[in-house]
């Protein structure tokens, strides 16, 4: 769909294509990352390649720069200037989240077609005026809202999105193994698990994660979101056949504030934020893979996998929706191997996507259980999270304890382990360390004490948290 990372570098005369094609037969006898590669043999730094990864959308200079028809700027520029009743061109300029230059020349066409007026000014310069909506201007704005109620910044067309996330890709980050042990470190883990993690996040691939109940799954999942500590930019909206798709979503896109500066060397039409983490669980239907056409408004809601791009889509306790885990994966076939999806709009027309994120399947059910081998195969990296031994678990109660401040007493962790996992035959589980000590701090307030881990306290918590 989009350029590959060598097409982008020798496009861009960074790397030449002798250079290029000698990494590649490189890559083919060793394997790894083409940017990897291309490092290793002395063809490029990981500052230059990092700095020629880092996307910020260019500020357009023309109406031709922003990708759109002239006319659909001007309609949706019509519909925030009725909305404002009198306007200037900075206000406008605000809304619609394009230079000033291009809403002035916008605005003297909509004048042209006596749709406003000028009704006033502090000197001579266009962008001093006051500008008002004709009776004829009232009447188109509002046929235009009938057909579409889309007021806010002007949309970013379907191909320059997907050029951006070819340098956007998750496929295209490097985290060092330091990186990843600081951001796994409040977690007591064995190498296994970096050894596993390590090459799965650096390869951008899907990851199955899977044992369980209560050992870290969706902790560590959410976490792995917290690698990509880079920035990204995210569209307020795309355009496609003159539709408009919302993307931007504050509850999933964590907005990074820009300076000055910034804003006026970048595109405001695109928001600066940290690669998003979409979490879903038991509630996830294939529905909510597909666009959202609102009939009342007209425009669209994207989908969760194109909120995440970018970043990371959490699909948490799988096998446990509505949906067989046989249809979802169906519905995910394309996207994990070829990194693109299709979407319908309500017309029927069909439109390709880039699909840019880490998927992490995250399940306490047997892989084998929920689908079979072929399926197991596109998702290229397996990480069982089993019980913890007792010496990591006695790690983590004594790591909850220096938490909560509560003096960790060995003795009293060997009468919990004898006398009620021994006995009771019960399976240790990594987040049991949390939720005794959570019980015994709420029994300590009640009762106005300060808490404390005696077997009096563990034997009243056990009673309260287990059922057998």
């Amino acid at each position: 769909m989009g350029q590959s990372l060598g097409e982008m570098l020798t496009s861009a005369g960074v790397i030449t294509d002798t250079e290029l094609e000698t990494a590649l037969e490189r890559q083919k006898l060793y394997g790894g990352r083409l940017g990897a590669n291309l490092i290793s043999m002395g063809f490029i730094t990981r500052e230059t390649l990092d700095t020629f990864l880092h996307h910020k959308p260019k500020r357009p200079a023309t109406l031709e720069d922003t990708g759109l028809p002239s006319a659909f700027i001007s309609e949706l520029a019509l519909k925030i200037a009725s909305s404002l009743g009198t306007f200037t061109i900075g206000e406008v300029s605000k809304r619609i989240k394009l230079p000033s230059n291009i809403v002035d020349t916008t605005i003297q066409s909509l004048r042209q077609d006596k749709l406003c007026e000028v009704k006033g000014g502090a000197g001579f310069a266009p962008i001093t005026y006051t500008f008002s909506i004709t009776s004829a201007g009232r009447q188109r704005a509002a046929e235009l809202i009938e057909n579409n109620r889309y007021v806010g910044p002007a949309p970013v067309s379907l191909d320059d999105y997907t050029k951006a996330f070819d340098y956007q890709t998750a496929r295209n980050m490097f985290i060092p193994e330091e990186r990843l042990r600081e951001v796994f470190s409040p977690f007591i883990l064995d190498d296994r698990i970096f050894e596993q993690f390590g090459p799965a996040v650096n390869s951008g691939k899907s990851i199955f994660i899977y044992g369980p109940a209560g050992n870290g799954k969706t902790a560590l999942a959410e976490a792995i979101g917290s690698l990509m500590g880079d920035e990204i930019y995210i569209p307020y909206s795309i355009s496609v056949e003159r539709e408009i798709i919302n993307v931007f979503d504050p509850i999933n896109h964590r907005e990074l504030r820009s300076d000055g500066e910034n804003n006026l060397s970048s595109d405001e039409r695109w928001v600066r934020c940290r690669r998003p983490i979409v979490l879903v669980g038991g509630e996830l239907t294939l529905n909510m893979l597909d666009l959202e056409y609102n009939p009342a408004y007209k425009f669209y809601e994207a989908p969760l996998q194109l909120k995440a791009n970018g970043g990371v889509f959490i699909i948490d306790d799988f096998g446990r929706q509505l949906v067989s885990p046989k249809h979802l994966l169906n519905r995910w076939i394309v996207p994990l191997e070829r990194r693109t999806d299709f979407l319908t709009l309500h017309t029927g027309k069909k439109f390709e996507i880039p699909f840019e994120q880490l998927v992490v399947f995250s399940t306490n059910i047997e892989p084998h259980e929920l689908v079979d081998e072929a399926f197991l195969r596109r998702i290229r990296y397996k990480v069982k999270m089993d019980h913890p031994t007792k010496k990591d678990f006695a790690d983590i109660f004594r790591l909850v304890c220096e938490r909560n401040s509560i003096e960790f007493k060995p003795d009293v962790l060997d009468y919990l382990l004898k006398e009620y996992y021994e006995k009771k035959d019960v399976k240790l589980n990594s987040c049991h360390p949390r939720d005794l000590i959570d019980q015994i701090i709420d029994m300590a307030h009640f009762r106005n004490e300060k808490p404390a881990l005696t077997k009096d306290a563990i034997d009243k918590a056990w009673n309260n948290y287990f059922v057998c």
